[in-house]
């Protein structure tokens, strides 16, 4: 049993130790620490990073922040058994053409070992227009795969069991309605919401801030968002409604350090806009997941996850009151970064998206998409594909790195890291708060301007070589550049998309669809929650703009305010 007295001298023989420690270091520094020649920027988004780290570094490392894998705060995952429990989920983002040819696709990856789909939509439904309209000429199927109809969502899901494969969607203005199309197909093949598995990223505050693919004002998209919530909680109880995401923040130009905190920020106004309505959060907040770039620094994206693990569980369970554990627990995806892909030399992407995808697993992600080689040149072949979908296998198979549950946890460097990431993601919020929270942030410019500051610093680095990216700022050769197969989408998904769309308005009932539409009208001049009325509207055949416009008739469009 150990005594007072005992206490005291194992205190002051650790204070003695420190002190033996931190002379050694002020020795080491004397002697070593100038002969540094290369003249780079030894930093990451937090500023310098030191040659060395001790016991120092960490000597007020609380061991419950720290914890163990599975309890509060979840530093070293969310899940007890990590992945010796069940390896992440193996995601290829994709979509091109028409509902057939991505179809076609998707059938290919789950053949080859793809355990989840992830729906790449193209330009006109991002932004809520069908394909026959006049601002979808020309960009039809060629970034991602035409979805105008809950006819084109049965077609993209032909043949593929939803019940059974985890379905991610990446879109965010018009994301209900997608979500609706999606719940209707499902139907139409025999399975209940119930049973449906997957996210949708419907994250419309990072579209401001960021990517710009809006089409409502502010209040109303988020009016919209908590629909999802409220009507989800009840009827699709396994999907995630919400997928708040930094990964558009950093492709931006943002910092780590920005992109973990504007995304939390983002994430507590969502739960706060569901409280605001009345939602119990245990009902709503389970279902919240995230989606994190993985950039080029890889201890720094490692520090990153852990870090957004501990602050979102601390703030759910103290500043929110949820009481459920599964309330506290951050579900995210991940992406490696497809700003740091480079047209020269693409081969060398295949081992920039490698360091990536390991360090996003060492971080503890749930899910991973990892980036083909010709993602910067053009949609992705199919043999690009495979090698991007064989290198997360290699990693889950051959490396031995998912034997071990957080095996980085305990290092010097990365303790510190995580701990820096969350101090200086705690001094964003406030500084977030002070400028009136993030809506008023984002109506005033100030995330945006925040974000634009951080690229162009980024941008002066790479040009006065602050920072080398290989094959571009340096080992740059003078051989002609090697040539690769690329995906070319022709005109054919647009024709094909056309006549569909013509032979869809002329079969369905025009009377139901009109009805719809107009019952969806005026429900939106009332609090109602619309997801049933979308829903009604989607089973009824009517098309993404067709119900987009419904909408905007009463909510008006966004225009972005000058900032620059």
């Amino acid at each position: 049993m150990t005594t007072i007295r005992d206490a005291a001298q194992v205190r002051r023989d650790e204070q003695a130790e420190l002190a033996r420690l931190r002379a050694e270091v002020a020795a080491w520094r004397a002697r070593f620490d100038a002969d540094t020649t290369r003249d780079l920027a030894f930093a990451n988004s937090g500023g310098e990073v030191d040659p060395l780290y001790t016991a120092l570094d960490t000597a007020d490392l609380d061991p419950a922040a720290l914890g163990t894998p599975g309890v509060f705060p979840f530093t070293r995952g969310i899940h007890p058994t990590g992945y010796r429990g069940r390896l992440w989920t193996m995601r290829q983002f994709a979509g091109f053409g028409s509902a057939r040819d991505t179809n076609e696709r998707y059938k290919y990856l789950l053949a080859h070992g793809q355990t989840g789909l992830s729906v790449a939509f193209d330009f006109p439904t991002l932004m809520g227009y069908d394909s026959d309209h006049p601002r979808s000429e020309g960009e039809v199927g060629k970034c991602g795969v035409a979805i105008s109809s809950v006819a084109d969502m049965e077609t993209l899901f032909d043949g593929i069991p939803l019940d059974q494969v985890s379905v991610s969607m990446t879109i965010n203005g018009p994301a209900i309605i997608l979500y609706c199309f999606l719940i209707a197909a499902a139907e139409r093949h025999g399975v209940s919401s119930e049973k449906l598995r997957g996210t949708i990223q419907n994250d419309i505050l990072k579209e401001y801030m960021a990517q710009h693919a809006w089409i409502y004002p502010i209040e109303p998209a988020l009016r919209l968002i908590v629909d999802g919530f409220e009507w989800s909680a009840k009827h699709a109880p396994q999907w995630n409604t919400i997928s708040i995401s930094g990964y558009h923040i950093r492709e931006a130009g943002s910092t780590a350090v920005q992109e973990l905190a504007f995304t939390l920020a983002d994430g507590f106004t969502y739960v706060e806009r569901g409280l605001a309505r009345g939602l119990d959060i245990d009902d709503f907040a389970p279902r919240l997941s995230f989606f994190w770039d993985i950039h080029n620094d890889f201890f720094e994206e490692i520090a990153k996850l852990r870090a957004a693990r501990r602050i979102w569980a601390r703030h759910m369970r103290e500043r929110y009151g949820a009481r459920k554990p599964r309330s506290w627990m951050m579900r995210f995806h991940s992406q490696t970064a497809g700003v740091t892909l480079t047209a020269q030399q693409p081969m060398n992407n295949i081992v920039r998206v490698a360091y990536q995808a390991l360090a996003a697993v060492l971080g503890g992600t749930q899910s991973l998409h990892t980036n083909s080689m010709d993602e910067t040149l053009a949609l992705p072949t199919e043999e690009s594909v495979q090698v991007a979908l064989r290198t997360q296998q290699v990693l889950a198979y051959e490396t031995g790195v998912p034997n071990v549950i957080d095996p980085l946890g305990g290092s010097y460097y990365i303790e510190s890291l995580t701990d820096s990431l969350e101090r200086q993601a705690e001094s964003l919020f406030e500084e977030i708060t002070r400028a009136g929270g993030v809506v008023r942030a984002l109506e005033s410019g100030w995330l945006q301007r925040k974000i634009a500051q951080s690229s162009a610093r980024q941008q002066w680095e790479l040009e006065q070589h602050r920072k080398v990216l290989v094959g571009v700022n340096e080992f740059v050769t003078d051989e002609p550049e090697l040539t690769i197969p690329l995906l070319k989408v022709g005109a054919d998904a647009e024709t094909d998309q056309r006549a569909r769309l013509a032979t869809l308005r002329a079969n369905r009932d025009a009377a139901r669809c009109t009805a719809a539409l107009s019952a969806l009208r005026d429900g939106a001049r009332t609090s109602a929650n619309l997801v049933p009325l979308i829903l009604d509207a989607a089973r009824a055949d009517a098309t993404l703009f067709e119900i987009r416009a419904a909408m905007e008739e009463v909510f008006g469009a966004y225009r972005e305010p000058v900032f620059f």
